[in-house]
């Protein structure tokens, strides 16, 4: 099935159609009930006096109170919420009209009552329950692709998997191998041996502590220094406030690493690759930006041996942190740009 762009999915407009079909079924069946010049107004009115109280209660009062398991609350600002609105359904009604007893709320009101109040609890609760059942199969299908997905992972990090044991031991033993006095290359050996740790032990988890991607992160950019001379400048910005939260492992990498991969080779102007992480109230911003070639190069292609696409990248962004996560690119003749915003705890 064809994915609706996210315009029309951002503005609701593929409920149009429906919205349409209930106004010209309620103005063929009700239109003989009003004045002839007054029942499309009115009509209206009830379409989208109905409309509000949907979308404010499926989008507004179902995800901020009762995905939040705050049922009372939920409950009476629902009641109250039904019931203004079918008051003030009634008093419009009433000013178009020019009819003093729909204006003057109190009068009939136990009729009235019966034949606006309770039909909108009714319509608007079935409104409620599409959301519901919406919600609960999207659910059910995000958490059925994160398990597919995780079983793919483990299955091919298990077909590449080299026995750990055999690999620290072997490092071990290339590390006493270098000379003593070839200090850096003993500690590039030993971060490169944390690398692998990461990867082999820490990463096992759903999440991990960001301290922990940090390091990992740190270790990679001192690697990379070593392959490139004074002309490349790599730089990690770590603001202080970032910790004391966990994340999905190994989901930054794969932004420096593009970066690292599309980086510029320019002989007579600055190369470099800039990481910042900060952390704002409630949200975790990381950002890569490097410079790169004037060609237009595609950034993370899809299905690229040796890297994971961008859609790929978006795809386990949606899984793992649906609604909770904005991801912004820039890319123009000498720099390419990622934006990352988590929202954590």
């Amino acid at each position: 099935m064809k994915r609706l762009p996210d315009y029309i999915r951002r503005y609701k407009i593929h409920h149009l159609p429906a919205w349409l079909g209930l106004f010209f079924g309620w103005y063929y069946f009700r239109f003989q009930d009003y004045p002839a010049h007054q029942a499309g107004w009115i009509t209206l009115i009830k379409t989208a006096d109905l409309a509000i109280m949907v979308y404010a209660t499926n989008y507004w009062l179902i995800p901020r109170l009762l995905y939040k398991r705050e049922y009372l609350l939920f409950t009476l600002t629902f009641v109250v919420w039904v019931f203004s609105f079918s008051l003030l359904k009634m008093y419009v009604e009433g000013l178009i009209m020019h009819r003093a007893a729909l204006i003057n709320l109190a009068a009939n009101f136990k009729e009235r009552f019966y034949d606006n109040v309770i039909p909108h609890f009714l319509l608007v609760s079935t409104g409620a329950a599409f959301k519901l059942l919406i919600d609960y199969a999207q659910t059910q299908q995000r958490l059925a692709e994160i398990t597919k997905e995780k079983s793919e992972t483990e299955l091919n990090f298990l077909r590449s998997q080299i026995n750990p044991h055999l690999l620290f031991n072997s490092l071990n033993a290339i590390y006493f191998l270098i000379d003593r006095e070839n200090m850096e290359a003993r500690r590039s050996l030993l971060q490169f041996s944390d690398l692998l740790r990461y990867q082999l032990y820490d990463c096992n988890a759903d999440t991990v502590e960001i301290e922990k991607e940090l390091n990992y992160l740190q270790d990679y950019l001192t690697l990379q220094r070593l392959r490139r001379d004074q002309q490349y400048e790599i730089r990690m910005n770590i603001d202080g406030a970032v910790g004391g939260f966990r994340i999905t492992p190994l989901l930054l990498i794969l932004f420096v690493e593009n970066a690292f991969k599309h980086l510029s080779h320019h002989s007579n102007r600055r190369n470099f690759v800039q990481v910042n992480l900060q952390r704002d109230p409630g949200i975790f911003r990381f950002t890569v930006e490097n410079s790169k070639e004037e060609r237009r190069v595609p950034a993370m292609p899809a299905g690229q041996n040796g890297g994971i696409g961008l859609h790929n990248v978006k795809r386990r962004l949606q899984l793992l942190y649906p609604g909770k996560h904005e991801l912004n690119i820039h890319d123009n003749d000498a720099t390419f740009k990622i934006t990352l915003n988590l929202h954590i705890p």
